[in-house]
């Protein structure tokens, strides 16, 4: 098949997925073309069967703000055309959903064009909701020829908030073990914990939802048990705040901020243990990714979680804010190793049997198949 896809192109989950099922796909033999503002954090261009075409917005006076979604909108009809593509991929709601149907109306004089859209948790539950962008979220999604979801939550969500009545086809994230595996050795460790400290490890994108924060609070009482230091692997607004709090609690010089980075699995396989403290996960895929390299994650029971940590099974689950749960349950992993060996194992076990690329993409496969032979 020859597939286009359009995503944010940043460090955001969406993103990542959306690369990382374009770069799969093509593996697989097909031909993918990535249609966005600019080239995605994770795409490896020199990857066979994997083209970009980046989306040039003109600034205009007449603009106050650039008509991206109208630009984006053209170029998908665009290379539709020229490169004779089956479908379209749309990976977040708003605005791509919207310019994927401008560009199936643009092309329905000449032939069809179907999009499909994967829904990845904030342009449900933050932008979508805003009422400034509701109806259009919901006419978006119903509109849209095929719609995944990356978890039963997000589905139930948006058929609560939205009361989209359309099928939405679960297909949850998935990671590639080969990449994502552990390192019992932790070779390279001795960078970030030179004195045979445990590691602790958060990646995200540092908005408020992640509550950042609270790793830096965990950290401060994990301490106070424990040798332990902890990475913190991102950016976003919540950067700066974190920072000043490490200092305020004493713990400043025992957190490394490392902003963004490529690569994230050779940093989570050094970590004893991740922490993901989110007021809302509709997935967790920094959780799955740890799992994958034997990193035990503890977690809050939010969303989309639970359909991939099994509590007290391959990692934790406690309430969002709860700061002396969230530490007892890292000490018991960073003080007990008998219980870390167990869970790290068991964690790589269900990643690799229910959410490997194996498993997920052929899933992704019979869609859209599904979908054009409508």
């Amino acid at each position: 098949m020859r597939i286009g896809i359009t995503c944010y192109p940043t460090y955001g989950g969406s993103g990542i997925v959306a690369t990382e099922l374009g770069l799969e796909l093509a593996n697989r033999g097909h031909e993918i073309h990535f249609i966005t503002y600019a080239n995605p954090i994770r795409l490896d261009a020199s990857t066979p069967r994997i083209h970009y075409h980046e989306v040039e917005v003109s600034n205009y006076p007449l603009f106050q703000y650039p008509p991206y979604s109208l630009a984006l909108a053209s170029r998908m009809a665009d290379v539709a055309e020229s490169y004779d593509l089956d479908l379209l991929h749309v990976h977040y709601a708003i605005p791509h959903s919207i310019s994927a149907m401008l560009a199936r109306q643009m092309m329905q004089p000449r032939r069809r064009l179907p999009f499909i859209t994967t829904l990845h948790g904030t342009d449900i539950t933050l932008v979508g909701a805003d009422r400034s962008y509701f109806e259009i979220t919901k006419f978006s999604i119903e509109q849209s020829d095929g719609i995944t979801s990356i978890s039963h939550d997000l589905k139930n969500e948006t058929v609560r908030v939205f009361g989209v009545q359309n099928e939405i086809r679960v297909i949850h994230n998935f990671i590639n073990p080969s990449i994502y595996r552990p390192d019992p050795e932790r070779r390279g460790i001795e960078r970030f914990a030179p004195n045979g400290e445990k590691l602790l490890i958060h990646l995200s994108n540092f908005r408020p939802v992640k509550r950042v924060q609270d790793c830096i609070r965990v950290l401060a009482e994990v301490r106070k048990t424990v040798d332990a230091r902890l990475l913190m692997v991102g950016d976003g607004p919540e950067r700066g705040p974190a920072e000043h709090l490490a200092w305020q609690l004493g713990v400043g010089k025992h957190v490394e901020f490392l902003g963004k980075q490529n690569g994230v699995e050779r940093l989570i396989r050094l970590a004893h243990v991740l922490l993901m403290p989110s007021d809302m996960e509709s997935f967790g895929l920094a959780a799955l990714e740890a799992m994958a390299c034997g990193v035990p994650p503890v977690a809050t029971r939010v969303g989309g979680v639970p359909e991939l940590i099994t509590d007290r099974e391959d990692g934790f689950l406690e309430a969002v804010g709860d700061i002396a749960a969230q530490s007892a349950r890292a000490v018991e992993l960073l003080t007990d190793e008998r219980l870390h060996a167990q869970m790290a194992a068991r964690g790589r076990q269900n990643a690799e049997n229910r959410f490997a690329v194996d498993r997920i993409i052929p899933q992704y496969e019979q869609y859209y198949e599904a979908v054009l032979a409508r």
